[in-house]
């Protein structure tokens, strides 16, 4: 039966449509060139790698290599993988493999190397020879310098950028903006320095600079640019145990430096099993034979307890040989201790009970051990306070400790003891000398200079008031031909009852029909408006009406800068104010009087606390409070106040709060119905209006001071 379902002619509709993938398809891949083999050999004792392709290239394809781990790379745009496999087992030479990837239409040869070396590439025909240097002698204790792209007889440019940026895992990156993908790159390992160089390269005034990079917490200290002949030459210090990597994407190059965190217990380095793997497939074997097994493919010294006996079975395949011989270990209930590359293996109650009586050995040796009296300046920090760290709660004193938990605290043994002298501020420790070398570490870290803050607070206050009152009062005589209030005497015009107009600022005694005077504006404490009055006399000069109004109208504008500034050390905290203090009366329980006094201040509390990015971060408490207008009951004080806690960069400027006011008023007294006339209600009411607006602002301003900083 045939499985597709298709007749007596499955066979020829096949074949049809093999051939109709083949019309769509050929015609596609007959314009693209392709990698057809890929080959290695030894020639004149150099190793050369021979790419063939199906046509020739115009230029050598952009490279790259890596140190950790060792690799080669290339790219080939517009060229496919007609090999019919990806990988290529080389293993000779210092070549493991050769793996070829495809995707899309580009493709990326990997030379996968046993250690880093330089090359240099040839084309040959429709062929790319790959040609990797010779080691020197002194390859085995010293890795060979990476070169990255190669490019002869081009011109000098220059560099566009050098940049360095803090990984996430914390690695430090040093970034080059090369002006094209074919700058020779040439990257070495010098002492404790790692050294780039970038040929036929020009570095502008700019970027010839010395880099200081520690306080972004990576492996890398510093970094120097330097212009040497038509080479770039970059300087790298990192400091510690670390590593590095290095690649190049179009036209970036990219250093990598990160932290080797070295496990002396640990069989391999790096994270997790990293060793090399290997395959075991045993039935019912001895336990101690399976470990000399083990140890032949390692190269390691194995020793073995008497008491490890039995036997296993297993079957592993491509197993790392740590995690193996972990997977042994647990089965059998066995422990291992490595010292160097030598590995003991018993079983875990023998080793517990081997480290506890080392342990009690080395107690008894600091029982016995002679003590030592060494001396320790202190420049920063107190003596008297770092001998309560060094004994734990101040137990200074030799001797055994009370407790074993303040035992376990103390920094000196149960012998030791210390004593701070204050005059010169020294400590005299006594004890056993591994103790004192102890603390003799432990006070390079402690006693060092802190660093100081200058923290400046700027309190600006504004007010803009203004107010208008406006009033009236009316009145007439009493006929008796007595003038009240007035300035002057104005001379009879017309009939004997003629009027006569005298200004002044009469009282309005005689008789008063309307009295609503402007009193001032109390908002603005304005009491005292001014007045203008009018008499319309009669015959003998006897005032037949009288007309006073009175006006005030206030413009107030002022603004007040306040700027406290302290220096304080980082984490201390620091205050300053200025003022008065104010008395006022308190009963006491026995029903006297006494004073007491409240302050009206300017003050700045702060603690600041310098961040490891630069940062600086503040408890801030700024009170800025005025003495105000006098009550039955003593001096009113005006207020202001702000506390709060606020993360500012270095030399930068944060408003930390601020109030806004903005109240308006309109007061009316009036006569009813007379006082809502047009025009004439003027003459029966008084107005009054104010308007108030008042701001403030606080501003702080932190800046970390160095050795040339001072306070101005």
């Amino acid at each position: 039966m045939n499985v597709y379902g298709f007749g007596p002619g499955a066979t020829l509709w096949r074949r049809v449509v093999a051939l109709l993938v083949l019309a769509v398809v050929a015609p596609l891949s007959w314009g693209q060139n392709a990698i057809e083999a890929v080959s290695s050999s030894m020639q004149s004792g150099v190793e050369v790698v021979r790419i063939d392709l199906t046509k020739a290239l115009d230029v050598a394809p952009p490279g790259f290599s890596i140190q950790a781990p060792a690799r080669i790379t290339f790219d080939f745009p517009g060229v496919s993988n007609a090999m019919g496999r990806t990988t290529v087992d080389a293993n000779q030479g210092n070549i493991k493999s050769i793996s070829v990837l495809q995707s899309g239409a580009r493709t990326r040869v990997v030379l996968n190397l046993k250690q880093s070396s330089t090359y240099h590439v040839e084309l040959q025909g429709k062929s790319l020879l790959v040609i990797l240097d010779a080691a020197p002698a002194s390859a085995a204790t010293s890795p060979m310098p990476a070169v990255f792209a190669q490019s002869h007889n081009r011109e000098v440019a220059p560099l566009k950028d050098l940049d360095f940026r803090r990984g996430a895992d914390g690695t430090g990156r040093i970034v080059v903006s090369l002006p094209n993908d074919e700058v020779g790159v040439d990257i070495r390992q010098q002492g404790q320095t790692l050294v780039v160089e970038f040929m036929k390269s020009s570095l502008p005034e700019g970027l010839r600079r010395r880099m200081d990079v520690s306080d972004f917490g990576t492996p890398v200290k510093t970094i120097s640019a330097t212009q040497v002949g038509d080479r770039v030459r970059v300087v790298i210090e990192p400091s510690g145990q670390w590593e590095h990597s290095a690649y190049q994407s179009d036209n970036q190059f990219v250093v990598e430096v990160k932290e080797v965190k070295v496990d002396p217990k640990k069989l391999t380095p790096g994270v997790g099993y990293n060793g090399q793997k290997l395959s075991l497939n045993f039935q019912n074997i001895e336990v101690r034979s399976l470990l000399q097994v083990i140890a032949d493919f390692t190269n390691f010294n194995i020793v073995t307890s008497d008491s490890v006996n039995g036997a296993v079975t297993l079957r592993l395949q491509d197993v790392p040989w740590d995690q193996a011989l972990d997977i042994i270990l647990q089965a059998k209930g066995l422990g291992l201790r490595k010292n160097g590359n030598v590995i003991w293996v018993a079983p875990k109650e023998e080793i517990a009970a081997k480290e506890k009586l080392d342990l009690e050995a080395m107690v008894a040796v600091q029982n016995l051990e002679p003590l030592r009296t060494q001396a320790f300046q202190i420049n920063y920090a107190k003596a008297a306070d770092i001998a309560t760290q060094l004994t734990a709660a101040g137990g200074g004193g030799g001797g055994s400790s009370s407790s074993s938990s303040v035992s376990s605290a103390r920094i000196l043994s149960s012998r030791g003891s210390v004593i701070a002298e204050p005059r010169t501020n020294q400590l005299f420790v006594t004890d056993i000398p591994s103790k004192l070398e102890q603390v003799q570490q432990l006070l390079i870290k402690l006693d060092i200079a802190v660093r100081q803050v200058m923290i400046e607070a700027r309190i600006v206050t504004a007010a803009d008031n203004w107010g208008k009152s406006l009033g009236v009062r009316l009145g007439g005589g009493s006929g008796n031909g007595t003038q009240v209030g007035s300035t002057g005497t104005g001379a009879p015009i017309g009939a004997a009852f003629g009027p006569t107009f005298t200004s002044g600022t009469a009282g309005l005694t005689n008789g008063t029909y309307v009295n609503l005077p402007s009193t001032g504006i109390s908002a603005l404490s304005l009491t005292n408006p001014g007045t203008f009055a009018v008499s319309i006399f009669g015959q003998a000069s006897d005032p037949f009406l009288q007309l006073e109004i009175s006006a005030l109208e206030a413009d107030q504008k002022g603004k007040v800068i306040s700027s406290p500034r302290v220096v304080t050390a980082d984490q201390t905290k620091a205050l300053i104010e200025q003022g008065t203090e104010v008395p006022y009366p308190v009963a006491t329980s026995s029903g006297a009087t006494t004073l007491a006094f409240r302050k009206a201040n300017l003050k700045l509390e702060v603690t600041p606390q310098i961040t490891p990015e630069g940062a600086i971060l503040m408890s801030v408490d700024v009170t800025n409070d005025q003495i105000g207008a006098p009550t039955s009951n003593g001096l009113l004080i005006t207020t202001r106040h702000i506390q709060t806690q606020v993360l500012v960069e270095n030399g930068g400027t944060v408003v930390i709060g601020g109030i806004f006011t903005d109240s308006s008023e309109n007061d009316d007294e009036k006569i009813p119905l007379l006082g809502d006339l047009p025009v004439l209600g003027w003459l029966f009411k008084t107005t009054t209006q104010t308007r108030q607006k008042s701001e403030m602002l606080v501003f702080i301003t932190p800046k970390v001071l160095t050795d040339k900083s001072t306070v101005r």
